[in-house]
């Protein structure tokens, strides 16, 4: 049987992971898993369902009888209804972190992010793909950046998007978000002893592109 190859990219929220994951599978050829989509996704729905989002029991349930696909070309689809703008709307960021607190979720979801390895070579991204979800991923990266810089990157999306923002609030949001997701009792925000460190905080995204697929091929 082949074997697939696996990259993980790890990393705080928008430190540019996810733009680097797309754009590196195209530059290899590989699928690419978006877990953060697919944490979104479940909270879009937990919420459209009148589901407490702190009880564990009840998002979980509701994941159970939803169908969440990513699509090749970067739509997110729940139970076949694209939701992909939907999911990166602000009421949904700020309660992500909760939803991925619970272990349930987190063990449900991971299961379904594993499937996608089993078919193809992929690059997947998140907090806890290369010391959780990926332990053996041929390959693994942790990308950082100084919150200042994350917040007015997040900020000029919204701008682009013809959402308001606020630079100030989006920093407030994004530290909150860093000790939510690096202090949560499962699977918390941490670089894997074997990870390559990555401060993109002064890089170009095509810099960092440059610089994973030149150590990915030698």
């Amino acid at each position: 049987m082949s074997k697939f190859v696996k990259i993980a990219i790890d990393g705080p929220a928008s430190s540019g992971k996810s733009t680097v994951a797309k754009l590196i599978a195209k530059r290899l050829g590989y699928v690419y898993v978006d877990t953060g989509a697919m944490y979104r996704a479940i909270t879009f729905k937990a919420k459209q369902s009148g589901v407490q989002l702190s009880d564990e029991q009840g998002v979980y349930n509701v994941l159970i009888d939803t169908e969440i696909m990513l699509t090749s070309t970067g739509e997110v689809l729940v139970d076949g209804t694209d939701v992909t703008k939907q999911i990166r709307l602000p009421e949904v960021s700020r309660c992500v972190a909760q939803v991925a607190t619970h272990a349930k979720i987190r063990e449900e979801l991971k299961k379904r992010q594993i499937a996608y390895t089993k078919r193809d070579n992929v690059i997947m991204d998140g907090r806890d793909i290369g010391t959780n979800v990926l332990p053996d991923a041929d390959f693994k990266f942790f990308m950082v950046a100084d919150a200042r810089v994350r917040a007015k990157r997040r900020h000029e999306e919204s701008l682009m998007a013809g959402m308001d923002s606020d630079l100030d609030a989006l920093e407030i949001e994004i530290k909150a978000r860093d000790l939510a997701d690096s202090t949560r009792k499962h699977d918390p925000l941490k670089q894997a002893e074997d990870a390559i460190l990555i401060d993109t905080s002064r890089m170009t995204i095509d810099a960092v592109c440059d610089t994973i697929v030149g150590i990915v091929k030698k």
